[in-house]
């Protein structure tokens, strides 16, 4: 990657920092130019790659699905459309099988969600040193391409969805019924201590399960393609076995790439059914 990268443990670091902006230990706003400068920044720094990919990611998927809806027809349907169409009707079966009140917000949510994750994790199937070259040719000391490998990132979208199942709750079953839920089930009101660690427990683990799942199988699936690409780093290297080497990385990169189309999607799906499902329960009047 550069000539300050000299060994596989600083490789590594490198591509799993995020280029962060915030408050310099000197006091001033700008871009960390390492670790422990973005660790010094604190909890208000931003990470400018994550919002950066997410948010053009985010206008892909609406001009796409903007595009095939102006340009939808009843006559013969062109690829973009019936893309489209597979996936809203895909959507649309998914929410009919586990939603099971009436809200026509559900729908379109799912289809963000999905829509969304999966262009973020597809990123992932980039080569991992592409986008970064071109960032440090152009003077940028980190580049991380997939969204969803930041935490921050997949944290702020379980936070909206949570947020979004409170507010419905509260909506559907009134103040009281929400708190009486927290307070009262499951062994009634002299369960009143265990009625709160529990609900609250549960109701604090829809959040944090959706968000760690979906960073953890990202960042994994990206660290594997990083370990792969340092194959190619002793291949160029080496005096003897070169060719071994070569060989194995493109037949584990290709391999794994392959299985990884399963993963990323897969992810999309989890995260898209489990926030239908939490919906459906803040809708009910017990779960």
């Amino acid at each position: 990657m550069s000539g300050e990268i000299h060994t596989s443990a600083e490789y590594i670091r490198h591509h799993l920092q995020n280029l962060t902006y915030g408050k310099l230990p000197d006091g001033t706003m700008g871009v960390a130019h390492s670790a422990q400068e973005a660790k010094e920044m604190g909890f208000w720094a931003i990470n400018l790659d994550t919002t950066i990919v997410a948010f053009v990611l985010g206008a892909v998927f609406l001009f796409l699905f903007a595009r095939a809806a102006q340009k939808a027809s009843a006559g013969v349907p062109s690829g973009l459309q019936n893309f489209v169409e597979w996936i809203v009707e895909f959507i649309d079966t998914s929410v009919r099988g586990s939603f099971t009140a009436k809200n026509d917000m559900v729908a379109p949510l799912a289809l963000t969600i999905f829509a969304w994750i999966l262009l973020m994790n597809l990123m992932d199937l980039l080569p991992i040193d592409y986008i970064p070259l071109i960032a440090q040719a152009a003077g940028v000391p980190f580049f991380k391409v997939v969204p969803t490998t930041d935490p921050n990132a997949t944290f702020g979208m379980s936070i909206a969805v949570f947020f979004l199942v409170i507010f419905y709750s509260i909506k559907m079953k009134g103040l009281g019924g929400f708190v009486g839920e927290l307070t009262l089930q499951p062994f009634g009101k002299f369960g009143l201590p265990a009625n709160i660690f529990l609900e609250g427990v549960n109701l604090i683990a829809k959040p944090v399960s959706l968000a760690l799942r979906l960073f953890g199988n990202m960042y994994a699936g990206e660290m594997i393609f990083i370990l792969i690409a340092l194959m190619g780093a002793s291949w160029a290297s080496a005096t003897f076995g070169s060719t071994l080497l070569f060989g194995s990385q493109i037949i584990l990169s290709l391999g794994w790439a392959i299985f990884h189309i399963l993963i990323v999607t897969l992810q999309a799906f989890i995260f898209m059914t489990l926030t239908i499902v939490y919906m459906d329960m803040a809708h009910q009047e017990h779960h």
